[in-house]
């Protein structure tokens, strides 16, 4: 037979360690992350955010990525970080996709957040959604180098005509300094052919 001081004892025994194993795990319990936001919505990725409570033991992050419908799962987990956002790549155009976000501390994970259901569109569908006057820094980009293209073109054109007005001035300018010479030279050519003079100063007479 058991005595009952001792087991009372034991009940009080029993009873400190269940509160000092409450006492942990209250101390290491996590909130799940708030705020889970999926944003830069691509046909092939996208950039999953969130926000966790002021004050908890946070390490890292766990998200697990899983196609609607489909039960495959990819898990993605980074410890020693602070950030609060995440990419996801490799994904499917068309496709819907349901998002958790867990956070880490030493003691363990938090419980997964409200899922998150988002789609990728098709690359035809965002072309059409884009407005025409929106323009993006790589088309800026593109845009920049091309016109230093048609700049660098344009400047060597005008570089070659310069080069051929100049070229074609000096040949202008040795041609016109040759035309006194060779007036010179067709004054004496047509007086050598002129009737030569006879030395006695008579006319020829012809014979009856």
């Amino acid at each position: 037979m058991v005595k009952p001081g001792l087991s009372a004892a034991a009940v009080l025994l029993l009873l400190l360690g269940f509160l000092s194993v409450s006492s942990v795990n209250a101390d290491t319990l996590l909130s799940a992350p708030l705020n889970v936001t999926i944003k830069e919505i691509e046909g092939n990725s996208a950039v999953v955010t969130w926000e966790i409570l002021e004050g908890d033991p946070v390490i890292g992050f766990a998200i697990t990525q899983q196609k609607k419908d489909v039960r495959m799962l990819r898990f993605i987990q980074e410890v020693n970080t602070t950030t609060r956002s995440c990419a996801l790549w490799d994904l499917d155009e068309d496709t819907e996709y349901i998002v958790h976000v867990q956070s880490i501390s030493m003691g363990g994970s938090s419980p997964p957040s409200e899922p998150i259901l988002f789609r990728t569109p098709k690359e035809s569908e965002k072309l059409a959604s884009k407005s025409p006057d929106e323009v993006t820094m790589e088309e800026v980009g593109q845009a920049a180098q091309l016109r230093a293209g048609e700049l660098i073109i344009i400047v060597v054109v005008l570089i070659m005509w310069a080069g051929v007005i100049a070229l074609f001035c000096r040949q202008y300018d040795i041609i016109k300094d040759n035309e006194p010479n060779n007036n010179k030279d067709k004054a004496k050519t047509s007086s050598e052919c002129s009737t030569p003079e006879h030395p006695q100063g008579g006319l020829l007479r012809s014979n009856v």
